[in-house]
């Protein structure tokens, strides 16, 4: 298998090169096109069935993924939901923890499963994430560009949580308030932060979703606000 990136780092796609009898398996509806020889189904992402996948949708993780064969040679393109980058981890018999939402592809014998609880995140001990682990090739995908920080034994650094992308299973973390007090909190616009302590590497995003969100807000559809087509009926008949 062959890959590469382009249009890094904002409007992001995933080309790769498949060989006969190569499989690559993706989040669904991320295909942006392929060649014809290439077969897809789809499957459960925890390849523990049903019920399996079904438990891990409730932390964050997609009840199903889409599995793409290669019958003939060729490529497919997949390209994320959000504007931002993708990364190449290799997967050397590992674990990768992720943010909700950014496995992109890899390989059909990756283990994927949901890690956290409601209870560990209230008490600063933990988020919910997507658990990666085994051997294959891991692409993962962003909200802006990809930032990897590589930190030393005993290295803390500190992220707002709105930036996680991945981190090695090495790496211990502890979640706790950005501020003291309430009023500092949102005031300083910060919710949460994630302190990090290595050794391991952390991958980072560098726009937050929920603030492009609230940017946004102003210039959302409002029904309330708008005229429809019966209030210009009573407009003509007066």
């Amino acid at each position: 298998m062959k890959y590469s990136i382009e249009f890094s780092p904002i409007f992001s796609i995933l080309r790769i090169k498949l060989e006969v009898g190569e499989v690559i398996k993706a989040t669904t509806g991320a295909m942006l096109g392929l060649s014809p020889g290439i077969e897809l189904k789809v499957t459960t992402t925890t390849g523990k069935g049903f019920w399996g996948s079904l438990g891990a949708m409730f932390g964050g993780v997609k009840l199903f993924s889409t599995e793409y064969t290669a019958l003939q040679a060729g490529e497919l393109v997949l390209a994320p939901s959000a504007p931002g980058d993708i990364v190449y981890i290799p997967m050397k018999g590992g674990t990768i923890f992720t943010k909700v939402g950014a496995y992109l592809a890899g390989s059909r014998e990756l283990a994927i499963s949901a890690h956290g609880s409601f209870r560990a995140m209230f008490s600063g001990k933990g988020l919910f994430l997507t658990k990666i682990t085994g051997i294959g090739h891991l692409f993962v995908n962003s909200f802006g560009a990809i930032i990897e920080k590589d930190l030393s034994p005993g290295e803390l650094y500190r992220v707002d949580t709105g930036h996680i992308v991945a981190f090695d299973e090495s790496v211990t973390y502890k979640i706790k308030r950005a501020a003291k007090g309430i009023f500092t909190t949102w005031a300083s616009g910060e919710g949460f932060v994630c302190d990090y302590l290595g050794p391991g590497r952390i991958w980072i995003q560098t726009r937050k979703l929920s603030s492009f969100a609230r940017l946004l807000s102003p210039y959302l559809y409002r029904g309330s606000t708008s005229s429809t087509a019966s209030d210009y009926r009573k407009d003509e008949k007066t």
